[in-house]
This record gives C-alpha cells, sequence and structure tokens, in this order.
C-alpha cells in the first residue's frame, strides 16, 4: 500500500469517527474543521479532496454558517468536475442559502453555464424524479392497470417468488430504519414474503395490488418483474405484526411518515389512500348492501346484482381523490407573499392558503373563491405549480401562485387565526429557520414548501 492510499484509508476512516462522536453529543471543534475542509475543497475545485471527504461518509449536503454547502461553492466558483461527482452522491438540488439562492442561482448569477446546465439537468445516472417532483408523488412502481382484470394473472402474481408485501395495521404502516445515511431520510417499508403472512391470508384481508418494480420506464415490461402488494394486518394484534420484521414500528401516519424515503413515500401514498378508502366504503354508497374487492383491490363491487350500480359505469365503485388548491399570493407590486394561519396549525407556523375544489369549478376559481374567503383577497391571474398527493386520507393538492390586485386583508375567523404580507427577507428567514420571532413555513416535504421557495428563488438574483 502506497503513501496515498494509506493518507486516504486514515482520513476516511477519522471522518467516519468524528461523525460517530456528533451523532452522541454537539459538533466538536475537530468536526467543524472537516466540514471548512469539506467546503474548501469543492470552493476550490480540488477534486481528489471532496473524494476524500465523500468516502469518509461526510453529510454531502450539511451546511455551513450562512446555509452554504459544498455544491453552492463549486457553483460559484464554476468547477463542473466537483458539481459532477456531488451530483453522483444524491447531493440536494433543492436547498436554499440564508439569501435564499440554490446552487443553481448561484452558478447563473455568477454565469458559469457549464455548470448551470448540470445542475438543471442532472447526470444520466440520477433520477431527475428525486429533485423534481414532492414529497409522496415519486413511485417507481409501474401499476399496471391493465392487469388488475386478470384474476388468473394476480392470483400468480401474489404466489410468485419475488412478490413482496407491505403491511398496514389499522392505518399505520410497517417501517424498517434505514441505519446511518448521508440525507435526512431515516425509514424504509418493511417488505415480507408470502410465507410470512400466509396463515393471515387465508382470512381473505383488505389486499391491494400496487404494482410491479419497474426503476426504467425506457424498457419494457416483461410482467415477471417483481410484485408489490399491501395488506391491510388490522385484525391480527399489533405485536404479532411487529414480530413478523424484527426492529421494525409502526408508523400512524402524518407526520411520522414524512421521514420514509422519497420513493418509499410514493408507494405508501398509493396504498394508505387505498386502504383507507376500502375502510370507509365497505357498503354499497348507492343501495348499502355489502360490497367485495375486484381488479386488485381498486374496484368495489355491490352484492346486491338488483343495485343500479351494475348498469354502466359508476363512480361510486372506484376510489375517489378529493382535489384541493393550495396557493401563494403575490401581492400586487410583486415584493410580498401573503401567508396565513389556520388555527389547526403549529405554533408560529405560517403557510399558503388552501381550500378544497367544489363541484363544477375549475382550479383557477378555486384558488380565487378560497382566498376572498379566507383573507378578503382580490385574486386575478392564477398560474400552476405542481400538485401532490396527500393520503390523509385520500386528496391531491393543487399547487398554485396567485396574483393580487388588492391588498387589504379580511379574515375569515371561523378558520384563520392570521394572515399577512410577507416581505421576500422575511420568507427567507422562515424557511431557514432564522425568523427573529421564529416563524417558519411548513417543511420541504410539503408542496407549500417548494411553492414559496419557488416565489424566493425567482427573485434569488434581483
Amino acid at each position: 500500500m502506497n503513501l496515498s492510499h494509506l493518507f486516504v484509508r486514515t482520513l476516511s476512516s477519522s471522518i467516519r469517527n468524528i461523525i460517530r462522536m456528533s451523532s452522541s453529543g454537539g459538533e466538536t471543534a475537530v468536526e467543524k474543521s472537516f466540514q471548512e475542509r469539506f467546503f474548501k475543497g469543492a470552493a476550490a475545485g480540488i477534486l481528489d479532496d471532496v473524494k476524500i471527504f465523500l468516502k469518509g461518509t461526510v453529510d454531502v449536503n450539511m451546511k455551513n454558517d450562512r446555509g452554504w454547502t459544498a455544491l453552492m461553492f463549486a457553483a460559484r466558483n464554476g468547477h463542473t468536475n466537483v458539481v459532477k461527482e456531488l451530483l453522483h452522491n444524491n447531493v440536494d438540488l433543492n436547498i436554499i442559502n440564508s439569501t435564499g439562492q440554490t446552487a443553481l442561482d448561484i452558478a447563473l448569477f455568477w454565469n458559469h453555464a457549464d455548470v448551470a446546465k448540470l445542475l438543471q439537468s442532472g447526470t444520466k445516472d440520477v433520477n431527475p424524479d428525486i429533485n423534481l417532483r414532492n414529497y409522496f408523488s415519486l413511485n417507481l412502481l409501474n401499476r399496471c392497470s391493465d392487469k388488475r382484470k386478470d384474476k388468473t394473472w394476480l392470483r400468480n402474481k401474489i404466489l410468485a417468488e419475488n412478490t413482496r408485501f407491505i403491511l398496514f395495521h389499522n392505518l399505520g404502516v410497517l417501517c424498517v430504519t434505514l441505519g446511518h445515511r448521508k440525507d435526512r431520510w431515516k425509514f424504509e417499508l418493511a417488505r415480507v414474503e408470502m410465507k410470512d403472512i400466509e396463515q393471515h391470508m387465508a382470512s381473505n384481508p383488505v389486499c391491494i395490488f400496487l404494482g410491479l418494480a419497474q426503476e426504467n420506464r425506457h424498457v419494457p415490461l416483461t410482467f415477471e418483474e417483481p410484485g408489490l402488494f399491501a395488506v391491510d394486518m388490522s385484525a391480527m394484534e399489533e405485536s404479532k405484526v411487529l414480530s413478523l420484521v424484527p426492529g421494525s414500528q409502526l408508523m400512524p401516519g402524518y407526520p411520522a411518515v414524512m421521514q420514509l424515503l422519497p420513493s418509499e413515500a410514493g408507494i405508501f401514498a398509493e396504498a394508505r389512500s387505498m386502504l383507507a378508502w376500502h375502510d370507509r366504503y365497505q357498503y354499497c354508497p348507492t343501495c348499502g348492501s355489502a360490497s367485495r374487492l375486484e381488479e386488485g383491490g381498486y374496484k368495489r363491487v355491490c352484492e346486491n346484482m338488483e343495485c343500479r350500480s351494475h348498469k354502466g359505469v359508476h363512480n361510486t365503485c372506484y376510489p375517489r381523490t378529493d382535489p384541493s388548491a393550495i396557493m401563494l399570493v403575490i401581492s400586487p407590486d410583486g415584493k410580498r407573499c401573503l401567508l396565513g394561519r389556520a388555527k389547526r396549525f403549529p405554533a408560529k407556523m405560517y403557510s399558503c392558503l388552501a381550500g378544497f375544489m367544489e363541484p363544477g369549478e375549475t382550479i383557477e376559481d378555486t384558488v380565487r373563491r378560497e382566498v376572498e374567503e379566507e383573507s378578503g383577497v382580490i385574486v386575478d391571474k392564477v398560474e400552476y405549480h405542481s400538485s401532490q398527493p396527500w393520503p390523509f386520507p385520500a386528496s391531491l393538492m393543487l399547487g398554485c401562485i396567485a396574483y393580487a390586485t388588492t391588498e387589504t386583508i379580511k379574515l375569515d375567523q371561523d378558520e384563520m387565526e392570521d394572515a399577512r404580507w410577507f416581505s421576500r427577507p422575511e420568507v427567507v428567514q422562515m424557511l431557514t429557520h432564522q425568523h427573529p420571532q421564529g416563524l417558519f413555513v411548513p417543511p420541504e416535504q410539503a408542496v407549500a414548501h417548494q411553492i414559496i421557495k419557488t416565489w424566493v428563488r425567482r427573485t434569488a438574483n434581483l
């Protein structure tokens, strides 16, 4: 072993030891020194130094006192080689610093076109959905909806050796810890085989076909890919469910499940929404008779053959999704945004206004109506941002940015505790948890956070 290899091994081991020490207490001076060296390596474009720290399981997304990450330092100075390496190590492109800038904003501001192009497109080895999709929306399964009516295929897939099952108990999901990771995600869904739950399956529990594992959508399915099902284990004692996977725990729902890996959160959203629907609609909504599962759990059929639900297509037979609008309102001068506090919010948290769509209403009209009802502010132009499934129990949040023509606030006292206009610097403080009054916005897993961040980024370099 030459001296350079020995140095790499020694330094990597030291970094690992520091991280282990810091996990049991505060940040040490030595750890602070290593962080500064990691940032300096990225800022100077010294790729070998950056690689050494990454091998030492350093947190690739850690920030300095101004909220800057290694990626931001590399972007500031146009070091494409370092940016590429960080992209290959699951770096988060959406982190903002204390002035509300992302690494991409910084690269654009300093005219580093090559770095900006990398950050806009990612790399071929990085799934772009990881950084572009809202939480609960990244689901790498192919749902294979065309296979749901094939009872023979479904039965064979349930019994297939490579099929796995995720387990729910009273709508809580069985999870296992991920161990040490470089990011903030702590849990993944526990998966069991048929032999582990065969005895329980004999009682015919609610079982939902979620889809087949297909990470590369550019390769055609063979339909031999591993299948995944969700099973309701509520009839079993909770302790027995936990005993199926040693070291597991039941996640009861929001907000605990916000710690799931993003790709796991999307699967959870599909499964929980479906199980919640079956829990609420065990009887036919049309005639009140008992109903049974069909099509892999994606349909309920009335047992009463005289029921009119058997004549034609009826939406009462299929799972429902309730659309709601959530919107950030921008002031007429474009320099402030309107955030509100619902009475149920945690203390000091402000968020976008929101409300459910009504029958026969467009997204734009929902936004205008809800903003006026809750705050008294009049909105004209409405711009769609993105959507987010919200499986509590089964909503689809339609994120928008709305442009106000008035500023006077008149609160709906029944729903809102407060609403006010915030300047961009204030919002940046709330995003980065540096507001002098301790005010903050929802976490990054919420679409509200992403909409707010979008507005902050649009004015980052003005």
